[in-house]
């Protein structure tokens, strides 16, 4: 076991450092089509979550620049007013809406859901950005640890919920989460809490992204005749303000060769945009390729066979009613 998770260090080290760099940014994009990202949206209606900064602020000004009617989902009011009035004067889109929720409280999407599902809108997009990496152990009021709150909870409780404004889209709807390449490094694990007495945020953060990653399969195969598909993706080593608070040691580390926001966020956008005979549902996606879920003798692929037992355990922690 310890031979194994040295393994998938080294192994995802090597991956990362070659791979998820700026400078793989650069290697990648001479393969990319320029003629993919003129795709218009217009009339098309898309949901990013912690769209007032970083990756989800460029998804968003993306999905807005092509003509897309956007819905910025937001905790801070603030900092969400100012990001939209700038996606506003940069793309000239005035159909760019702010919503305010806190991802960490299960309570408030659920009220979030239920207001944004009145408007009876057909949902295109939904891009499940928002993520956190809380290195000290915390518990929400509602009793989740913090980090699967807003990493795993929010965005499965989010993406059920507002399911029927996605089959309104049909056949078009589309889910995109944002996961992490830190995800090679775990195998899907059904200890969600991370229950263990010597906490590591990294590692449960690295958890969480490997059940995104798990999700999005498992979705794609409920949802497959509901004319809705589940994309993951991996935006490599983007220099947000997130990566800058949480990871500060790999911030410094590759000083000036960490991919912009708009490189990070590009992916996403290319997802959003691709006709969907183009795309693979439940696949995880990187530079605009599919990508491997897997490291070779990782030994985390065997591990997805637990991802129906651990819907059932998010459902309750959530207090969603069992799956039908």
């Amino acid at each position: 076991m310890f031979i194994q998770k040295a393994w998938r260090t080294a192994a995802f080290g090597l991956y990362g450092f070659t791979q998820f760099t700026k400078s793989g940014f650069v290697e990648h994009a001479k393969k990319f089509r320029e003629e993919d990202m003129k795709i218009r949206l217009d009339g098309k209606n898309c949901l990013v979550t912690g769209a007032n900064s970083g990756l989800g602020f460029a998804t968003a000004e993306g999905l807005a620049s092509r003509g897309a009617t956007v819905y910025m989902l937001c905790r801070n009011k603030e900092r969400g007013e100012t990001a939209l009035s700038e996606i506003r004067s940069k793309t000239g889109n005035m159909n760019v809406h702010l919503e305010i929720c806190d991802l960490s409280s299960i309570n408030e999407v659920k009220s979030f859901a239920t207001k944004f599902s009145s408007m009876e809108k057909p949902l295109h997009v939904l891009v499940n950005n928002a993520g956190l990496l809380e290195h000290k152990r915390a518990t929400t009021t509602e009793g989740l640890e913090l980090n699967f709150a807003v990493n795993v909870a929010a965005p499965y409780t989010l993406t059920e919920l507002v399911m029927p404004l996605l089959e309104k889209a049909s056949p078009d709807a589309r889910v995109i989460t944002v996961s992490s390449g830190g995800m090679y490094t775990e195998p899907l694990n059904n200890n969600l809490q991370y229950s263990e007495s010597d906490f590591d945020g990294t590692k449960q953060y690295a958890r969480n992204k490997r059940v995104q990653v798990a999700l999005t399969e498992w979705w794609a195969e409920k949802y497959s005749s509901n004319g809705v598909s589940f994309y993951s993706m991996h935006p490599g080593w983007a220099d947000t303000p997130g990566v800058a608070k949480s990871l500060p040691g790999l911030s410094e580390k590759l000083s000036g060769n960490m991919r912009s926001n708009d490189e990070g966020a590009d992916t996403v956008v290319w997802l959003a945009l691709q006709p969907k005979d183009k795309l693979i549902p439940g696949s995880f996606y990187f530079d605009r390729a599919e990508a491997k879920k897997h490291l070779k003798f990782a030994g985390t692929a065997s591990s997805h066979d637990q991802i129906g037992s651990i819907v059932n355990s998010i459902r309750a922690l959530c207090s969603l009613p069992p799956n039908p």
